[in-house]
């Protein structure tokens, strides 16, 4: 019994672990624009089945309960939490926040990869095109005229510009698309704040915001990271008293092997 105790417990320490780990990473993007918090999930291992339930009793009746030891825990996945982080104002024309369910999209450098992020801090190249912070083109790509001052972005995604010298006179830009995930949990993180597309993810549903369930556009906005610094930490200290209690365990079933060998002599 106690050597059970020994490798049940060391997997609850395995899987307390792998808790503070992901605490940690949700604690260290805390000012991470657009950063989704994750979430560990953990399954009971097998069990040994030493009476099954209902077996047959002496007097032909079933028992109403097995015996049945279990083995551990086993961490079985790390969902993303897609809940909607709050908004920051920054009254940057190129800053662009998502209100609701949907993703900018970006080129990656292979130039035929879509990433996919809620990061919305874009900026002009050289040439006038929108990029992000890592220099991605936007998808569809958008470029904005030399002789442009000043940019509006409506909620629906248009993207219009002032030129200074006829400023009455919107210059259409372009429009801008977002995409949607039936099931955005299955995205690949990639790091920078992108995803990719998975086959558990789906396809994207591209199109214009505001849309068939789509989030609008705030210019001028930030989403902040969906992480509560407080929930977090509360969340730690569970963790770290559920890795003490499974140290406790390993050291009693220590002790009693320590007593049984102590026996013979």
């Amino acid at each position: 019994m106690s050597i059970r105790a020994l490798s049940t417990a060391s997997t609850g320490m395995t899987a307390m672990q792998a808790q503070i780990d992901v605490i940690a990473n949700n604690l260290a993007n805390v000012n991470t624009t657009g950063y989704k918090r994750m979430r560990a999930n953990f399954h009971d291992l097998f069990y040994q089945h030493v009476r099954r339930v209902g077996t047959g009793a002496a007097s032909g009746s079933q028992l109403p309960s097995g015996i049945q030891m279990g083995h551990g825990v086993k961490l079985v996945g790390t969902d993303r939490m897609f809940t909607q982080g709050p908004m920051s104002s920054t009254e940057r024309e190129l800053d662009l926040a998502l209100d609701g369910d949907g993703f900018f999209q970006v080129r990656q450098v292979d130039g035929a990869t879509i990433g996919y992020t809620r990061d919305g801090t874009f900026h002009r190249d050289r040439d006038g095109n929108l990029v992000n912070n890592q220099g991605l083109f936007f998808e569809p790509s958008l470029r904005v005229p030399a002789e442009v001052t000043r940019i509006t972005v409506s909620q629906s995604g248009l993207v219009q510009g002032f030129d200074p010298a006829n400023p009455t006179t919107p210059v259409d830009i372009g429009q801008i698309e977002i995409a949607r995930f039936a099931n955005p949990e299955g995205l690949l993180g990639i790091g920078e704040n992108l995803f990719l597309e998975t086959a558990a993810s789906g396809s994207p549903e591209v199109g214009t915001p505001g849309t068939n369930g789509r989030a609008i556009i705030q210019q001028g906005f930030l989403e902040a990271s969906n992480v509560e610094s407080v929930r977090e930490l509360t969340e730690m200290i569970q963790t770290q008293r559920a890795f003490e209690l499974n140290s406790s365990t390993i050291q009693t079933a220590d002790e009693m092997l320590q007593r049984l060998a102590n026996l013979r002599r």
